[in-house]
């Protein structure tokens, strides 16, 4: 794989082109549709959405070092573009390298995934505990209600990182303040209430597509979790990530995100060089291999079954445990029968 590792300057600066210039253009064209009808400025903001995303998965690039040989230009494209993805750069990129370092490993949870409570730790838990994680990994929540929060709130502060020095507050309130100088230019260029029309749902949109591929990228049945010495960084690389394969116009607004089982193998391949790095290693391609149809069953795995080795859902993590409880009661009743020694002692005397 280190093969693929190099850095292109003039393909990342084409990409960067390709994805930012048509996002202008759609926001101005919204702004334009509102004098038409809303309903058309939300149907441009699909597409709007698509190119925002590219974006964020070149920021996302440019945290790992990966889009430009420059370690400058990747820090200073990505701070500029997490102003547009409302995602602080530097805050983003060290709880993105937690992840990486810890993923599949059930003894590092909480940084960068989706809360995964084993089978044991679910049925250990209180009602209103199992009411709470229940409530999380709804669709809903996890893929409505979440990536509003998380993007347009839980970003306004380094949490998870609060004392972890200035850095990743100085990167969250730059990019607060940059944020806030942009969009106070936008309200004033168009109007607030436009302002909002437009943006909102671009950013709604990419946010919801965002986790989404992320969850489906860690979350499917035969994924990998281990514990202490048995968890292995690259077989949670191999194992634990999936290739989610796509038709070829959402690869390439979801940069090849999907190949994610090679990128966290080696995170330092650009996103433009993923394929070739597939190309190279075929048996990869059906290594952990999901369709859109296998994704969306994913969805009702909730729980680690460390016993099956695999992802199950609330009824069948219910149905295990009732099928455990009736094999216990069917067992035989315990004896009070003397050993045969202690038997025989007993008649001395």
């Amino acid at each position: 794989m280190a093969a693929f590792r190099t850095s292109d300057d003039r393909r990342g600066a084409l990409e960067l082109l390709v994805s930012a210039v048509p996002l202008i253009l759609l926001w101005l064209l919204m702004w334009r549709a509102l004098d038409i009808h809303y309903g058309l400025a939300v149907l441009l903001s699909v597409p709007a959405a698509g190119f925002l995303l590219r974006l964020f998965l070149i920021q996302h690039d440019c945290g790992h070092g990966a889009f430009f040989t420059s370690r400058r230009a990747n820090d200073w494209v990505g701070r500029c573009i997490g102003v547009l993805t409302v995602t602080p750069y530097e805050y983003w990129r060290r709880t993105h390298a937690l992840h990486h370092a810890g993923t599949g490993n059930l003894d590092r949870r909480g940084f960068g995934d989706v809360t995964t409570l084993t089978v044991e730790e679910f049925s250990s838990l209180g009602t209103w505990a199992r009411l709470r994680y229940r409530l999380y990994r709804s669709p809903f929540t996890l893929f409505v209600i979440g990536p509003a929060f998380v993007f347009l709130l839980q970003h306004r502060l380094p949490i998870g990182l609060m004392s972890a020095g200035w850095r990743p507050w100085i990167s969250t309130m730059g990019t607060n303040a940059a944020l806030l100088a942009l969009s106070a230019g936008l309200i004033h260029a168009v109007g607030f209430w436009t302002f909002l029309a437009i943006q909102l749902p671009i950013t709604l949109i990419a946010a919801s597509v965002g986790v989404w591929l992320f969850y489906v990228q860690h979350q499917f049945e035969h994924t990998y979790w281990q514990s202490g010495r048995t968890w292995s960084f690259q077989e949670a690389a191999l194992f634990g990530s999936s290739h989610y394969a796509l038709p070829p116009v959402l690869r390439w607004f979801t940069a090849n995100i999907g190949l994610h089982h090679i990128h966290h193998l080696c995170s330092r391949i650009p996103f433009y060089r993923l394929p070739a790095a597939l190309a190279a290693r075929p048996e990869l391609a059906e290594l952990n291999r999901l369709g859109f149809a296998e994704s969306v069953k994913s969805v009702r795995l909730v729980l680690w079954d460390a016993q099956a080795g695999r992802l199950v859902s609330f009824a069948e993590a219910a149905s295990a445990a009732a099928a455990s409880d009736r094999n216990s009661a069917k067992a035989p009743a315990a004896t009070c029968t003397l050993h045969p020694a202690i038997a025989l002692g007993s008649t001395r005397g």
